[in-house]
Order: C-alpha cells, then structure tokens, then sequence
C-alpha cells in the first residue's frame, strides 16, 4: 500500500513538472489516402519527456486523470500541436485528439477562437476534433449543441476508435460526424478475418451514403492495406505506411506505388463502359475561397451553370450552389453583409466530394441518400486530392438510364450474363494486352439427353445452376479482374487475371461444385444407376452419363494470337479434348510454352 502511494506521488510530482516545463513532446503520423496515395492530413499525438516515467500516452494520460489535472494537460498538448502545425502543408488537415468532456467545456471553446488559430497562421477548415471517448457522454443533447457550435465555424469532427469503448452507434447517430476511424483491433488480421471484412464493408457502405469518410487505423502489414483498398476504405495510417515522427513526412515511393498497384488491380479491365465518375465530369471553373459573393453571382447570371466548386489552392473546401446565394442575398440585410465579402463566408462547407475513379453506381447511390435539401446539389470530382470537375444530378440520371438500356440489351436473357457482344469485346481486349490470362470455354456433356429427358424448364435450371457456380469461383479467384460470359445454350466463358496454378485450381473448384450439386437435379433411379436412358439422334434407346462438365482452358499471353476467332478455334479442339472423358474433366493449353 505504502508502496503503490509512493508510485502515486512520484507520478503526481512528475506530471506537475511536465505542466510546469510544458515538456510535451508532439509527434505526428500521416493519414494516408488508399485511393492514390496522396497525405490527407496528420494526426497530432502527444508524449511525454524522453526519460521519464511518463512517456508513453498512456500513463501520461492515466496520470493527469488520477491527478485531475486532464483539462491543463490537453490544454497544452493541444497548443503544442497548434504551434508545430504551422509548418504543416495548408491543403493538409491536422487531426486533434479531444476528450468529450473538455469538448463542451466553456474554456476549451475560448481555446480554438479564430484569433488563437490565426496567430498561429491557421484556419478551423483543416482543423479535425478527433472525439476520444475515454468516458462515457453523459449528456447527448449538450454535446451535440456544442459540435453543432464548432461545425457551424469551420471546425470538422471524426469518431477516434470506433468500435470500442464508448465509441458507439450512439455517438454516430448524435454526432454526425465528417471522419470515422476504425479501431486497430477491427484492422489486425482483417485480410483472414471474413467477420471482420463484413463489419468494414458495412461502415464503408455507410461512409458512402451518408458522405462520411472512413479511416482505417494501425495498418501494420501489407496484406492488411491491400485488403481495406479492395474494401473500399477511403484513407488510412498506421506503421506500415509511416510511423509518427516529429516532422511532417510524405511517405515512402515503395508504399505508394503499392496503393496504386492494389488500385489498379481493383479496377476491372473487362469493363467497357465508361464507369468512373470522371468519366462524365465538366471541368468547370473553380473559386477561391476569397473570392467576393458578387463575383460568383455574376458568373451565375451569366453563365448556363447553376453550382461551383469552392477551392483553396486547389483543393475542394466547399459548394456555392445559385439558389443558395440568390436565397442568402435575398434576406433583409444579405446584400449589404455578403455580397461584398468572401464566398467561403456562405458556401456549404460539407458537400459531396468523390474521387475520380469512384464508379457512377455508387456516386449514384452517394447522390440520393443526401438530405432531401441538398439532393440536387453538383457533386464534386477530385483527382490526386485536387479539384477536376462536377457531375450534375441530371448528368448521373441520363447516364444511369443510357447505361441500363444499352447494357441490358447484351445481356442473356436466362442467366443475365454478357452474351456474345460483350464477350468479343473481353477476347479483343485480352488479344491486344501483354499480360497473362487464364480463359475457359466451358460446355455441358450430355446436356441435350438431360433436356429430352427432364425437359427444356429443368434444364434451364441447370443452366443457371453453372452460370452461379462459374461466377461465384472467378469471383472467389479473380477478385478485381475476372469475367464470365454465356454464349448460348450450354457453352459459357469465363477469363481471369491470373497465374496457370490459380486457374487450375479454379477449373478443379467448378468441377467439384458442379458435380456436387448436379446430382439435385435427376431422379432416385438415374442418381442410383449413375446414367440416364434416353434415346439418341437416330432413335435408337441407349445409356447416357449423367450430366458433367468439360472445360477446354487456354493460359498466357494472347497477344501473340491476331483475332478473336483465332482464340475460338483454339478452344474449341481444347474443348473437345476435355469432353472425351465421361466425366467432368479439364484440359490446359499454355500458350507460352508452345509457341
């Protein structure tokens, strides 16, 4: 007891010290975004002297709150982080940690007044509160007046740990806010853990429909990063991509060349239409966040576009919509207050903003899960983090329809597969590529006595049956790049990006699926005998295998093939290889070793 006192008062002897000397040590660590690798902000975090007992955040924290003395410990670790910010890249945003309770605190709001950030040559538009709730909020309805407050001047809000403690779907609904950090213990392992794959889709979904961005916090390995870039996750820190440092590093070439590559990968080349909302992006003018209200209302009235884009060097800060200004102006004293004065003074500081490569479905989905308010509001487009352009909501609804109705037309109607058109289109594509792929032209045997036996209905639940099976194992195998097509009756193709052992594996997956579940489809007696008895082209009766499936599979480099229908003849003695087991079989061509 007289022992653990001690401990006690040398902690509060040393914490008073560190307050006394304000001998705070801020070091910062770089959130990265995992859609192109450029630094979205840094996070301010806090240690204690090199040498002390107090060190780590950890004690250094557990102390100022046994010794009540968190309010002037996050005071000064909060003006530390101000004072070393002011080197920072001011397109970039500084992430602050605040505990809930000094949130709403009288002294902290005269803290963060725009007299204190300016001294510092900063402004509450890179400013980020990151909510740390190492306590429970008592009392929502004064929290959220006083994030309201801080929103309302600039200042923006992220959720710290989400998942954990009293980070909860509580705190999400009350506060509404613009970042939401993934806790590590969510990250670890997520590249092997199916659960926790499900619970992050679910936040990016989230993210998605309600303009919140998602950050994944300690990525440690590089299976990790991959797996959150495939995900859909916006941005993300942790050691592997850089560890905190006292300055405000960019991270390595090496790291971001691998955001790109998983990038890249996630982006199917068998795509054809224009699916990325760049795509269909005006690059209109953009503003300056100085520019007067009267400049922009001038460009309203003579120009045909009815929203812009409001930038700081570059980078998006805010929507100036016409019927938001015109309805501003209009007030008994707008024109006097604003028209005169900075456009950033009336702009929405919160719109829609989305990265070049988002596809249009889900800009679509991001668009209409708006409030009904801003539902009409331009999109803004961003390519590397900078401006690019906008996407009216009437340029998302006749895209959307033009797509619908030409897609559908190119689809099989029984399966809802790419028929012929599309699949010529992937065979081209793969002809003029210089990279390895694996195809597969896969055929039912005796599929035509399966149809004269149980008739054309049964058989086109057969049908279906392959089409699930070969979409869900290309899936499973080609995340990114892979591609399956229905030619017509039994015949189906299918391509993926891959090494020869992945596609052998592939091919040995749908055989084992097929003839699994093949077997639901026929009778006690044909399972029992293992043959049907039909009746061949010539009318005599005879004895017919079950249903099984040939694969003829082609892998390599089809660039040295010159046409499309140089590669259908190619499958089609490989298909019938395969098709000369009575049993489900599979052959290999590789292109590479027989030239």
């Amino acid at each position: 007891m007289h022992e653990v006192k001690y401990m006690e008062s040398k902690d509060e002897i040393e914490l008073q010290k560190i307050l006394d000397t304000k001998n705070i040590t801020t070091v910062f660590q770089p959130i990265v975004s995992l859609k192109d690798a450029s630094i979205v902000g840094y996070e301010a975090l806090s240690r204690g002297p090199e040498n002390s007992t107090l060190h780590l955040p950890v004690k250094l924290f557990h102390a100022a709150e046994v010794f009540n003395k968190i309010w002037e410990l996050e005071l000064l670790c909060r003006k530390k982080a101000i004072e070393r910010a002011n080197k920072i890249d001011k397109n970039k945003l500084l992430f602050i940690n605040v505990d809930p309770k000094i949130f709403k605190d009288e002294r902290f709001k005269s803290g963060f007044t725009r007299d204190f950030l300016g001294k510092h040559n900063m402004s509450p538009d890179v400013i980020i509160f990151e909510i740390t709730e190492k306590t429970a909020i008592e009392d929502y309805k004064d929290f959220k007046r006083a994030v309201d407050n801080y929103v309302d001047q600039g200042y923006k809000i992220a959720i710290d740990d989400m998942g954990t403690g009293y980070s909860g779907l509580k705190t999400l609904m009350e506060t509404k806010p613009h970042y939401i950090k993934i806790d590590i213990s969510f990250i670890r392992d997520i590249d092997k853990d199916n659960f926790k794959q499900e619970l992050v889709k679910t936040f990016v979904t989230l993210g998605q429909s309600t303009n919140m961005n998602i950050i994944a916090e300690g990525i440690e390995t590089e299976s990790e990063l991959a797996k959150l870039i495939e995900l859909g996750v916006c941005s993300g820190q942790g050691y592997f991509l850089q560890r905190p440092s006292g300055t405000f590093l960019d991270i390595s070439e090496d790291i971001k060349t691998t955001i790109v590559k998983y990038n890249k990968m996630k982006t199917n080349r068998f795509q054809f239409e224009k699916n990325c909302i760049g795509d269909i992006a005006k690059q209109n003018p953009d503003f300056q966040s100085t520019t007067q209200a009267k400049e922009v209302k001038k460009f309203f009235d003579t120009c045909n576009i009815t929203g812009v884009c409001i930038t700081n060097g570059g980078y998006p800060i805010g929507l100036m919509m016409q019927h938001d200004l015109d309805y501003v102006l209009a007030t008994q004293y707008g024109i006097s207050v604003f028209l005169k004065r900075p456009v950033s003074l009336i702009m929405d500081s919160d719109p829609t903003v989305v990265d070049y490569n988002t596809s249009i479905s889900d800009v679509s989905k991001i668009a209409m899960a708006r409030d009904y308010k801003k539902i009409y509001d331009y999109v803004i487009v961003t390519k590397e983090g900078k401006y690019y352009g906008i996407v009216t909501i009437k340029d998302l609804l006749e895209y959307t329809l033009e797509f619908e109705k030409k897609h559908a037309k190119n689809l099989n109607p029984l399966t809802g597969l790419p028929g012929n058109k599309i699949i010529n289109k992937v065979i081209d594509n793969i002809i003029h590529s210089h990279s390895d792929f694996f195809v597969i032209y896969a055929d039912l045997n005796n599929f035509k006595t399966y149809n004269d036996t149980y008739g054309f209905e049964n058989g086109d639940k057969v049908l279906k049956l392959t089409a699930e099976i070969i979409e869900k194992q290309v899936k499973k195998y080609s995340v990114y790049n892979g591609f399956v097509g229905h030619i017509g009756g039994d015949d189906f193709v299918c391509v993926i990006e891959n090494d020869i052992e992945k596609g052998r594996k592939l091919c040995e997956k749908i055989i084992s699926q097929f003839d699994a579940k093949i077997l639901d489809f026929f009778n006690e007696k044909d399972k029992k005998n293992g043959y049907i008895e039909s009746f061949d082209r010539k009318g005599n009766k005879d004895v017919f295998p079950l249903t099984s499936i040939a694969l003829g599979c082609m892998y390599g480099n089809f660039s040295k093939l010159k046409k499309v229908d140089d590669i259908g003849v190619y499958m089609s003695k490989i298909k019938k290889k395969a098709k000369k087991s009575k049993n489900s079989n599979y052959v290999i061509y590789n292109i590479n070793l027989n030239e």
